[in-house]
């Protein structure tokens, strides 16, 4: 009888220690509900930013593989800020090809092999390198500026703001390629067209990397719903940095640049010089026969050695 007693309390006191750890669980569970929802939605968050440094990495990688392709002259015109039809391009490429072939005829005796070299040089390189000229130019502009509307982007985000009305807050309150570029993104987006392709068709008249990256983050928060606050101030952070190195480089490859642009113009120095001592003694370089081929020799070699030395000094950041 006292074994049964004894088996009753021991039964007893099991359910009871069970019940009371079972209340304190639920209590528990009750307290420590808003930490294990702010873990999750930590673990949400970095999962998110994962998410977007991989897709960001992903399109400029795929950015610097479309720089490898070759750009068209409609694209140059493009990203130049050019808007005319490429007609004109040619028109006024053969107008300046024409100009240059009447001058030479005028004012030189060369042989027309050297004067049609100039006059397709005229044509074809000359335009193309100041389309080219342009562009970098105005990529300059865009960039001295993004990072400071990216800024003002961002905060109107944490204020609340729609991102079609930080794009036109940043299209009233800049100027230059920055104003254009931002209103025709949101004139685009007015008329329909989703605002992270709107962003894409930027990117492609301004192929920076910096443009790629807000044109992807654009893009993946239409479809995540992701911070992009957080995106734009990172981005505005990487592009002045990248600024602060552009110019540290610049700084430290100056003394270099000097010397070459130095050992560059000497030898055109010393023949201009002996031309305006002694015209007769270097006039046989441009006279004689073989000293034609020995100045179209120095010439070559000279030009060759120049774009050594800009390949050497020219840094890419």
């Amino acid at each position: 009888m006292l074994v049964v007693v004894l088996l009753a309390g021991a039964l007893a006191l099991s359910l009871e220690v069970s019940r009371r750890q079972q209340r304190r669980s639920r209590h528990l569970s009750v307290i420590t509900r808003g930490v294990h929802s702010d873990d999750e939605r930590k673990k949400a968050l970095a999962k998110q930013r994962a998410d977007i440094a991989r897709k960001l990495k992903e399109a400029s990688d795929g950015n610097q593989d479309k720089k490898k392709d070759k750009t068209t002259i409609r694209e140059l015109m493009q990203q130049a800020g050019i808007d005319a039809p490429l007609s004109r391009y040619w028109i006024g490429s053969g107008i300046f090809a024409v100009i240059v072939w009447v001058l030479l005829t005028l004012l030189t005796h060369w042989v027309w092999i050297a004067r049609a070299f100039l006059f397709l040089a005229a044509l074809l390189g000359v335009p193309k390198l100041f389309l080219k000229w342009k562009r970098k130019r105005r990529q300059k502009k865009f960039l001295k500026e993004f990072s400071d509307a990216l800024d003002a982007m961002a905060r109107l985000l944490q204020a609340g703001m729609p991102m079609s009305e930080a794009i036109a807050m940043a299209s009233r309150e800049f100027e230059g390629p920055l104003k254009e570029e931002m209103l025709r993104i949101y004139e685009n987006q007015k008329i329909g067209v989703p605002i992270g392709e709107a962003a894409l068709m930027t990117a492609r008249r301004i192929p920076l990397p910096e443009v790629q990256m807000f044109a992807t983050a654009l893009q993946i928060q239409s479809e995540t719903g992701s911070s992009l606050s957080e995106v734009l101030y990172n981005l505005s952070n990487v592009i002045r940095a990248r600024f602060r190195l552009r110019r540290k480089v610049q700084a430290l490859s100056s003394e270099a640049k000097s010397s070459a642009a130095i050992i560059g113009a000497l030898p055109v120095v010393v023949i201009l010089g002996l031309y305006w001592a002694r015209p007769d003694y270097i006039g046989l370089l441009f006279t004689n026969p073989t000293g034609k081929i020995m100045m179209g020799g120095c010439v070559f070699w000279m030009s060759m050695g120049v774009l050594m030395m800009r390949q050497m000094i020219n840094f890419k950041i």
